[in-house]
């Protein structure tokens, strides 16, 4: 994912350096490099972006995968779920 200036791959120690120096300089809580991935797919499945985009984005063998790790973590998915259901039943009569 990371690669130098030749595009050799960079070491993961290096990554992680270079990620917590950034954290550091900006000032911002500290945290994981993969935190930043888990906080890409759950805004993207929040926001509306298919289930099988963010499956595809993110590397998955299945959309299962996915949805499994990411989807029980977003509050209201049901409710919001229920009400879109509801207003397309509504528009339809």
């Amino acid at each position: 994912m990371f690669t130098d200036e030749l595009g050799e791959a960079l070491h993961a120690g290096t990554i992680r350096w270079h990620f917590g120096r950034l954290i550091r300089l900006a000032g911002v809580p500290k945290i994981r490099l993969h935190d930043i991935r888990h906080t890409h797919a759950t805004l993207g499945l929040a926001a509306g972006v298919p289930l099988k985009v963010m499956s595809e984005r993110l590397g998955h063998a299945s959309t299962q995968i996915t949805a499994d790790l990411y989807q029980h973590v977003i509050p209201g998915m049901g409710a919001d779920a229920a009400a879109m259901i509801g207003g397309l039943l509504r528009r339809a009569q």
